[in-house]
This record gives structure tokens, C-alpha cells and sequence, in this order.
């Protein structure tokens, strides 16, 4: 299923959220600069190997290693990646600032991220494949979204056997369905840290449960008003 909007408005103008799907376009933008120089690549993505030997055996300094669990998560492999994350950002993201404020929501974004990049890590250590996109950091958004606004509805588009149908469910549903799917994904992938690649499954768990968490921790500190949903 993939959502194609949520009939949950944001009482405050989103900037954080504007200014994050920009952010990633224009490094994307640099990345195409770039063209089929690997070196960037290498230099900016996380390579979960690399980190291995820099904190094992100081191969490396560890700021150069370090510095890439950051700025891997404004890089995307191509424009579908791009696309795909910025669209799950731009949906759910704006609701999420009005939560935690415009600076706190930049600081939940990047350390969701953070802790999604580090749950790759410490589950793929020796892969050697560059891991790149904002997806673990978007997950922390979804993770907090289903916390705060479970009820709230979200227009999905469905595939039903061979047709393609829009329907209204609940965020609850939607959100928890992708979560079980990254997470039966990732438990596949458990044991196969060697040969990394393909989906980052692991980003996306940590991400999301990250958020969750953090939302769940903030709603009992200062719970928000309440809010009347049209079922």
C-alpha cells in the first residue's frame, strides 16, 4: 500500500520538514554532479566495515567514519530512492513538528537517523557496500506519527488483486503494517552482515522503534490537546 496523503492538518507551517526535503534534493543534486565519481561515494556514505576497523583497530581516524552515519542520510542512490523517502517525509513529517517544535523536530530527525545508521552498523559490520538515504531517519517520523496521531486517517492507495483502489484507513494500520513488514525483512537478513546490500531493513527498525519510544516518552511528559478525528 502506499499513502498518498493524511486528512490530519498542521496547526504551524512546517519549515523544518520544507527544509529537509530541500536539503536532500540539492545533495542529491551534487551527487549527480558528481557522476560516476565512486570517490564521493565512498568519501560521504556510510560504509559499516570501514567504521568496524576504525573503532577496532584505529585504522583511520574515527571522525572520518563518524561523520558519515550524518551525512549518509541526505544522499540516495538514485531519484525513485529520493522520491520514495521525500514523500513519506512530506506526508507525515509536517504533523510531527507541530509536536516537538521546528528545532526539536530537526533534533529527533538527526538522531533518529543516527540510531538508525548505528542498528545497521552493529547488525552488518563487515559489509563493505556503501548504506546511503533518509529512510531511517523517515522511519523515526513514522515510528512518532503512529504514537501521537494513531487514529488519524490516511488516504492509501491498494493494490486488490489486480486493481488499484484508494482507501481511508487508519495511521495505526498503515504504519503498523510497514513496520512488520521491515521488521519479517530484517530478521531474514540476520547472519548475512558480510554480504550487505539491498535494503537497509535494520535502519528502518531502529528508526522507527526509536521514534516510537521518543514520542511515547513525550506524550507522558507533556501530553498534547486533544484532538477530534472524523472517522
Amino acid at each position: 500500500m502506499i499513502p498518498l496523503r493524511d486528512e490530519n492538518p498542521s496547526l504551524t507551517t512546517p519549515f523544518v520538514t520544507w527544509f529537509l526535503v530541500a536539503a536532500n534534493v540539492v545533495v542529491f543534486l551534487v551527487e549527480l554532479g558528481a557522476g560516476s565519481d565512486r570517490a564521493f561515494v565512498s568519501q560521504w556514505a556510510m560504509i559499516p566495515a570501514r567504521l568496524t576497523l576504525a573503532v577496532r583497530f584505529g585504522d583511520e581516524p574515527i571522525t572520518g567514519p563518524a561523520i558519515t552515519v550524518l551525512t549518509s542520510m541526505f544522499m540516495h542512490a538514485n531519484w525513485l530512492h529520493l522520491l520514495g523517502n521525500m514523500w513519506y517525509l512530506w506526508i507525515f513529517g509536517d504533523n510531527v513538528e507541530d509536536r516537538f517544535g521546528h528545532f526539536g523536530f530537526l533534533l529527533f530527525y538527526v538522531a533518529a537517523g543516527v540510531v538508525a545508521a548505528t542498528l545497521h552498523w552493529a547488525t552488518h559490520a563487515d559489509a563493505r557496500v556503501p548504506t546511503l538515504g533518509a529512510s531511517g531517519a523517515i522511519a523515526g517520523v513514522l515510528g512518532a506519527y503512529l504514537v501521537a496521531f494513531p487514529r488519524a486517517r490516511v488516504v492509501t492507495l491498494v493494490p486488490i488483486v489486480i486493481v488499484l483502489r484508494i482507501i481511508t484507513l487508519p495511521a495505526v494500520l498503515v504504519l503498523g503494517l510497514w513496520f512488520v513488514f521491515q521488521f519479517l525483512s530484517g530478521a531474514l537478513t540476520l547472519g548475512y552482515g558480510s554480504q550487505g546490500g539491498g535494503v537497509a531493513w535494520w535502519a528502518h527498525i531502529g528508526g522507527f522503534a526509536f521514534g516510537a519510544l521518543v514520542m511515547l516518552v513525550a506524550s507522558l511528559v507533556r501530553p498534547a490537546p486533544s484532538r477530534a478525528w472524523v472517522e
